[in-house]
């Protein structure tokens, strides 16, 4: 889904707009939204106070999004936005952007750094409401979400799979834990070696397959609305153990809401010690859309399952340098690509999910 068209006329509308921009509703931050015309084309929120000399990063991150004009609003007290929004209003306008609103929000009322007059800008600030604004009408239409706070965001990407999942998931585990020693015993049973490694690339080759429709799949039941029952969603959360199937469920992500829902799904129900692949497609779901906030969640979730997990590791690393979602997208190989990059199937693909499979590590599944 790309980020609707909000006309945004006034600060009371560019209030409405923000929390849905971010995703949650901001306290104690400052949040950019940076544009080119009438396109938004990238909203970023900071922690307030911030760090001493973090705010150098935005004007190289503006300029990389051809950001021309960009409106400012921080929240919280006069003593803790006021310096912030001074220096990053140097910052821009240094960087020849040029800064059309900022405002100071707090306890429902806003105040305008960019109006000089009691008239539109009293000295007690101007309620606003974001709930029944036109603007917070038009977000949620287009499938926008504005949690009550950042904590609301957190949780939603908590693990959530209860007594149901885990009974599920070990039925999973023990059935593929079941056919892939099967196959290996007929492989290891052939009289030649030539013709051991042959069959077992076969089944390699047919199981992968497998598991990439079930990845296209559960797309399509999401994008209809559909959800995952408990042993689907833990025979694909194993299967994206396998790093080609994984590789295709990222290259395929788009602007469709289905893979937000289908990734933070599985990231919730899907045991812990299984859940670093599916994390991080929500993370790379959420970076796609600009939503950065969730994109860094998710990578935690990811990263607390499995600290060197490299897919993570790589999207924190773009991340924490402000890279543009465009310049990894531009660069994701199509899956015809991934067939001749990473070649015919092989049974060393398995390993990760054989080592997922063994019975020391599966005794304990979180």
């Amino acid at each position: 889904m790309t980020t609707p068209k909000l006309v945004l006329s006034t600060p009371a509308d560019i209030l409405s707009a923000v929390p849905y921009l971010v995703g949650f509703h901001p306290a104690d931050s400052l949040v950019v939204t940076g544009s080119t015309g009438p396109e938004v084309r990238l909203t970023t929120r900071w922690d307030l106070p911030a760090d001493p000399g973090e705010l150098d990063r935005l004007v190289p991150l503006l300029r990389r999004e051809a950001v021309s004009s960009a409106f400012l609003v921080g929240y919280g007290p006069g003593a803790l936005v006021t310096p912030v929004v001074d220096e990053v209003t140097r910052l821009l306008r240094a960087g020849d952007i040029r800064v059309t609103e900022s405002l100071r929000a707090e306890g429902g009322r806003y105040w305008s750094y960019s109006c000089g007059s009691a008239t539109c800008c009293p000295a007690e600030g101007t309620p606003y409401d974001t709930g029944g604004s036109r603007v917070a009408a038009t977000a949620v239409m287009h499938g926008l979400v504005a949690l009550p706070d950042r904590g609301s965001l957190r949780r939603s990407v908590q693990p959530s799979g209860g007594t149901r999942m885990r009974q599920a998931t070990l039925r999973v585990v023990a059935a593929l834990r079941t056919r892939l020693a099967a196959r290996h015993a007929v492989a290891e049973a052939a009289t030649e070696a030539a013709t051991s490694a042959a069959d077992l690339d076969e089944e390699v080759a047919r199981f992968v397959g497998e598991a990439l429709e079930r990845v296209r799949a559960a797309i399509g039941l999401y994008d209809s609305g559909g959800r995952l029952g408990d042993e689907e969603a833990a025979r694909l959360g194993l299967d994206l153990a396998v790093i080609r199937v994984r590789d295709e469920a990222w290259a395929l992500i788009d602007d469709r809401d289905a893979h937000l829902a289908l990734w933070r799904d599985l990231t919730r129900r899907l045991e812990p010690r299984h859940a670093a692949p599916a994390a991080s497609l929500l993370a790379a779901a959420a970076w796609h859309r600009g939503e950065c906030a969730l994109a860094g969640m998710a990578l935690e979730r990811a990263l607390a399952a499995d600290p060197g997990y490299s897919m993570a590791l790589l999207l924190r690393q773009a991340l924490t340098h402000m890279m543009s979602p465009a310049m990894l997208r531009d660069r994701m190989p199509t899956p015809a690509e991934l067939d001749d990059e990473m070649g015919p199937p092989r049974a060393v693909w398995l390993t990760p999910l054989r080592a997922l499979l063994a019975p020391a590590q599966t005794g304990s599944l979180s």
